[in-house]
This record gives structure tokens, sequence and C-alpha cells, in this order.
């Protein structure tokens, strides 16, 4: 069976499930892109690592790497491997002393926990092909990331934190942090990250 390589390419609100988010990977040498629907609580644990935050205390999937490496379990690599009504399946692909161990995972968690280890996301040829999508960059705006309420949200608090200080920010992004505002947390930090690249 043929593997692709696959990436995190970004997370936007569903357009099709309410209160749901479209997690949309990308084949590392293609052009095909896979949108798969997931909830708010996985869409967070993979928002924050892409943002690198660091919460408070740690979320469900931050714990697993923990134990994970306590007990001297690595995650070699995350595979998509099934595909039904709709739903991928997915399967974490540890080792141990040389023990190769396969445990079943939601794709969402899969990839939550893949961008903590920092290991591959591996896809079929066959579900590509099924659920796998080409889409042109001029077109990719308005078809998988359209302007949502977050989006709004975000260019609204960029206008809003532009007459603060770096270090106001900071100290706002800390304060978001604390109280698990993530998303909150993640667009202080994007203002931030401009200006310290205006900066360089």
């Amino acid at each position: 069976m043929r593997k692709i390589k696959m990436s995190v390419l970004g997370i936007s609100y569903s357009q099709t499930q309410s209160g749901a988010y479209a997690l949309v990977l990308v084949e590392e040498s293609g052009e095909r892109r896979l949108p798969i629907i997931i909830g708010g609580f996985e869409a967070q644990a993979i928002v924050i690592k892409l943002e690198n935050l660091n919460p408070p205390r740690p979320l469900t999937h931050d714990l697993f790497k923990s134990f994970a490496d306590l007990f001297g379990v690595n995650l070699k690599e995350i595979f998509i491997h099934r595909f039904e009504e709709g739903v991928f399946y997915s399967q974490l692909v540890c080792v141990r002393e040389e023990n190769e161990i396969i445990i079943d995972s939601r794709t969402s968690d899969a990839v939550a926990l893949a961008l903590r280890f920092d290991c591959p996301i591996y896809i079929s040829e066959d579900i590509m092909e099924k659920a796998g999508i080409v889409i042109k960059d001029s077109e990719y705006d308005e078809t998988l990331m359209p302007e949502t309420d977050m989006m709004k949200d975000e260019i609204k608090a960029a206008g809003q934190y532009k007459d603060q200080s770096l270090k106001e920010l900071k100290d706002k992004m800390e304060e978001a942090i604390k109280k698990e505002d993530y998303e909150r947390a993640a667009a202080i930090r994007d203002e931030i990250d401009k200006r310290e690249a205006k900066n360089r």
C-alpha cells in the first residue's frame, strides 16, 4: 500500500457543520489537499501547537506526550488508513524498545499528537484519491479558508493592539494564556510576530 506524506496547512471554521472546524492537510510532494471536519477541543489543541503557545496547565495531548516520554514510548508516525461514510480512521505507530505498537485513534487526536512528537503524517493513496481535492492557490482563500467571524475578530484585534507597546502585548498574551483564551492569545501572538519581524 502506497503511503503519502502530509503536513498541516491550517484550520478554519467548517462551512458545513455548525460549531465544527476544518483541518486541512496537504501532501508534501503534490497539490492535493485533504479537509477533515474536527471538533472545537481538537482544533484548539492543534492551533496551540501551531502557534507555539504554552498553556499554564497541560492539555490532554500534552499529558499523553509526557506520559509516553516517561515510559520510553515514541510516536514514530501516524497513518490515516481508512475512510468510511465521511469518517477518517487513523493509527498511532508507536515504538518502545524496538517493539512497534499500533493504536487506533481519531484523526484529529492523531494530528494533535503528531505535532507534539514532531513525527510524520501519512495517508494511503486510495483514501487520497477518494477524498483529496486540488485547489489553485488563487481559489484557496474562498474555498477552504473563507473569511469567517474568527478571522474578522483577528483583524479587529490587530487594530485594537496597534497602539500598545510590545511589552504590553506580551503581558496581554500571557494573561490570555492563563485564562485559557487561546484564540485571543494567538491573535496577540500574530501581532507580536509581525512587529518583531519588522524590527529584524
